[in-house]
């Protein structure tokens, strides 16, 4: 597979542009390969990841240089699938704990009988974001990383958690 590199230039002045590209290349998935590269693999679901990043680097002043480029080697080929790899493991780590800080908030709601209707609609919307950011790690995870097995059961453990706690609320407030 081949990937895309990009190369930036950032103006000098402040850490607004910074900033912003840096959460930028945190929310696409970009492969950070060393100070002003990135990488993506070249596939049609970075496209516009790929675009979106030239736009806002554009937008606050600053320059890219887009390049398509292949591996020279097995060896090239590998450290860049493992890093992306990494990458992806390390979302996957992350989407995993907070489903458990997930878990334990609907123990502690069960532990302190908070079953409102509002504090449904929070759990609701939380496993929602859980499940829209797995959704994004997955669409990037093109070489299986590790901890895609972890988290998915861990989003599963989630899921059935608030099935309970919805019953719960139910119980509780159609009497």
């Amino acid at each position: 597979m081949g990937w895309v590199l990009l190369s930036y230039k950032l103006p000098g002045n402040g850490s607004t542009a910074r900033v912003a590209v840096w959460r930028e290349v945190r929310r696409s998935g970009a492969l950070s390969v060393q100070r002003s590269v990135i990488a993506f693999p070249d596939a049609e679901p970075f496209r516009r990841a790929i675009e979106r990043f030239r736009v806002l680097v554009t937008e606050v002043g600053g320059e890219t240089l887009a390049l398509r480029a292949e591996p020279l080697g097995e060896v090239d080929g590998s450290q860049l699938v493992d890093a992306w790899n990494g990458a992806r493991s390390a979302e996957y780590g992350e989407l995993t704990s907070e489903c458990g800080k997930f878990l334990a908030e609907i123990e502690h709601e069960f532990a302190i009988e908070k079953f409102t209707l509002a504090e449904l609609e929070e759990e609701e919307a939380e496993l929602d974001k859980l499940q829209r950011w797995h959704e994004r790690i997955a669409a990037r995870d093109l070489h299986d990383a590790p901890g895609a097995t972890e988290a998915g059961a861990a989003l599963q453990d989630a899921g059935e958690a608030l099935e309970r706690y919805t019953a719960a609320v139910y119980e509780r407030t159609q009497l």
